[in-house]
Order: structure tokens, then sequence, then C-alpha cells
């Protein structure tokens, strides 16, 4: 396997910093599976104190784990720019992030203050440390289509995080903002839509047409649909403040820019030059299919009010989101990287010929990486259940659980293979 053109992989960091961060992931979405088992109800309302923690341990202990893992590889291959004092940055980065989701979860699941606080302490150091950095290199970085989209991501998450200060500060009691509705629901987009979607969206035009082997990305639409979306994102928080009928234009259009990216994808894949079966195409489409479905409920939701109001609805439309797109897409990106950086670190460690070394394909068996796939879409299935019928969540939780066990056995075999043909940590 050859070398994609484009990319400074000379400067690639060393294999142990995303690595830890990935290998970390699966170990929160095993916790988060055994809080729905033994919590089933923590699907039934957005606002129990299990759903809270439920919901930091998937975003903050898988999906931004895996995230920050990527772009400590990603910054400095395919944007050219290191991130500076990259050693510590990744492991102050990595350390408080997992202390601080632990704390966070503790203190949602027992009220104890001392945990909530430290919690966000923890959070907001891991976070400011690794936004600074990655702001210096993305300043320093050659523009291009995965880089804007990796910018407007990282504005997503500072947003984010400055939202979640604030409501911890009202949490605690500190602090009472107006309107704190549209607060916590910018929260959540910036969130979900700012920081997981726009992320998603900037990596895909880079390891879509790489991994994948499908053309690329029409230039239009990767130019120009991350912006787009952040500035409709923007105007969506500031929709208090707007006409109804702009607001209602403004969300129908984000709703059209989300939809977009999905058709798009979904047909770049219809058309890949290998038709060969692939786990991890399969994860793509499992999450495209599910971000379609994400917005069909939305729009269901905004013509009939009452099934907006049911308790039902906003589980739903996260179980969708989260479970069935980001978990989904970024499981299967993980066994594309890990397998890949496993390959590449060996070969560069070991300047070794072909056919001496394992493939990428070599990494992780095929076959278990398959039956991963299984227990994730059946996982997937129930979870959508639980919301109106909670017993499944002992069912659903249990699946995900035992998933997620098998995702990490699978990084940790091509770890394995990698310290078993000579490779080190340095």
């Amino acid at each position: 396997m050859s070398q994609p053109a484009g990319l400074s992989f000379e400067q690639a960091p060393p294999f142990s910093l995303p690595l830890r961060f990935f290998l970390t992931a699966p170990l929160f979405l095993i916790a988060a599976a055994i809080l729905i088992a033994l919590s089933p109800d923590a699907l039934a309302s957005r606002w129990t104190p299990q759903a809270l923690a439920l919901t930091h341990a998937l975003t903050l202990g898988f999906l931004a784990m895996v995230m920050l893992g990527a772009l400590t590889q990603m910054l400095p291959v395919v944007a050219g720019s290191p991130l500076p004092a990259l050693r510590l940055v990744a492991r102050v980065s990595h350390v408080s992030l997992v202390l601080g989701t632990a704390a966070l979860m503790t203190g949602f699941l027992t009220g104890q203050a001392a945990a909530y606080g430290s919690g966000v302490v923890l959070l907001g150091v891991c976070f400011v440390v690794f936004l600074v950095a990655a702001a210096t290199s993305l300043a320093r970085a050659v523009a291009g289509v995965t880089v804007n989209g990796i910018r407007f991501a990282v504005l997503g998450l500072a947003l984010t995080i400055l939202l979640g200060v604030a409501l911890a500060l009202l949490r605690a009691g500190w602090w009472t903002p107006p309107g704190i509705e549209s607060a916590i629901n910018a929260h959540v987009s910036f969130g979900l839509i700012g920081w997981v979607l726009l992320l998603v969206v900037g990596v895909a035009y880079q390891v879509v047409p790489m991994f994948q082997l499908t053309p690329p990305y029409p230039p239009r639409l990767s130019r120009w649909l991350a912006g787009a979306l952040f500035a409709l994102l923007l105007l969506h928080a500031a929709a208090p403040l707007l006409p109804s009928v702009a607001a209602r234009i403004v969300d129908a259009s984000l709703a059209a820019g989300v939809l977009l990216f999905a058709a798009v994808t979904l047909r770049l894949q219809s058309r890949r030059r290998r038709k060969l079966p692939d786990v991890t195409l399969d994860y793509w489409r499992l999450g495209m299919a599910s971000l379609i479905a994400s917005v069909a409920v939305w729009i269901v939701a905004q013509a009939w009010p009452a099934w907006a109001d049911s308790d039902a609805y906003a589980p739903l439309l996260g179980i969708l989101f989260i479970g069935g797109f980001a978990a989904s897409v970024v499981n299967g990106m993980l066994y594309k990287i890990v397998p890949f950086l496993a390959w590449f670190h060996l070969q560069a460690q070991l300047q070794a010929a072909a056919g001496s070394i394992p493939t990428m394909k070599d990494m992780i068996a095929e076959r278990w990486m398959r039956r991963q796939f299984r227990l994730h879409l059946i996982a997937c299935v129930l979870l959508l259940g639980v919301p109106f019928w909670p017993q499944l969540g002992i069912a659903a939780g249990g699946v995900l659980a035992l998933s997620a066990v098998v995702l990490w056995i699978n990084l940790l075999s091509a770890v394995r293979r990698f310290i078993a043909h000579g490779g080190g940590f340095y």
C-alpha cells in the first residue's frame, strides 16, 4: 500500500499519541451501555440524571475522545501544521478528558457538588489546552476544504464549551442567565451539529475518497457547505430574536444542508471504484441513513406540536443522531484510521519491504469487524424502541456493551500485531 498523495506524513505524530484516545473511547461506550442496561428509564426523558450522565458519556467520553485523537493525527498530516507542544497537549487533554468525563458523570448520577465541580474544571482544562493548540495550528495551516471544515468544527466546539460553562454555573446556583431554554438548545445544537457534524463533514472530504475509493465531493459543495451550516447555526441560536417566519426558514435551511451532505455521501459511496464488501462502508451508510432519519423525525415534530412536546421525541432524536449517525461513523473511521496508522508507523520504523509486515487489511480480522457491526446495528434498532418501551433498555444496553467490548478488542488486535512485528512507541 502506498501513501496517499497530498498528505504530510513526515509530520505524523507518534502512534502512541492518537492511540491513547482511540483505545480509551470504547471504555466510555461500555460505561454508557451499562448505564442504559441498569437504568432503562434513562432514555425515557432528556432531563433525568441518568440521561444527562449517559449523554455526556457518549458525547465526551466516546465521540470527543475519538475526535480529539483524530485531530491530533490529522492536523499535522492533512493541514501540514502540527499542534504546538504536541506531546504535552495530547497527554494533558487525554488525562483531563478521561477524569473530567468520569467526574461529571458521577456528579450527574449522585448529585455531589464536588464531583460535578471537579468534572467541569477538568473538562475546562482539557478543552482550553486543546482549543488553544488547535487554534494555533489552524491559524498557520494551508487552507483547504478539510481544513476549513475543521476550523468551523473547532469554533463549534468552543461555543459548546462556553455554553456548557454557563449551564454549569447555572446548575451550581452561581448564575441565572436569561433565556435558559435557549441556552440549553444552543449548547445541544452547537455540540451536535457545530462540533460533531461539521467535523465529520470536514473529515469526510478527506477520508471518504481516500479510504472508500469514491469520487471526490463536488467542489462547490465542499467549499460552501461547512460555512453555510455554521452560519445557519448562529442564526438558529439567535432564533428568539428573529421573526417566526425567518426562524422557520433558518431551521428548514439547516435541515436541508444536513440532508444534502448525507445524500451526496451515499451517492458517492454508490459510485466507489472497488465493489468489494467493506464493513467500514456499512458503518458510514448506517450513519448517513440515521442522519436522514433524524431530520425526518425533526420535520414531523415541526408539523405535529404534540409529538415535539412528548417525552419520547428528544430521546429518539438523540438516539438517531448520537447513536445511529455519530457513533456509527466514528466506529467506521476507527476501523480505517487505527489499522492505517499501525501499518504506516510499522513501515516507517522498520523501512520494511512489501510483504514483510502485515497489510492494513491484516491488522484487524474482517470477520470480527463484521460481527461487531452486526452487534452495533442490533443495539441501534433496540435503542430506537427504548423511549417507547423502557424495558427494552436492558437488552439494548447489553448488546451495546458487547459491541463496545468487541470494538475495543479489535482495536487492541491491531496494536498487538504492530508490536509483534517489531513496532515500537516513541
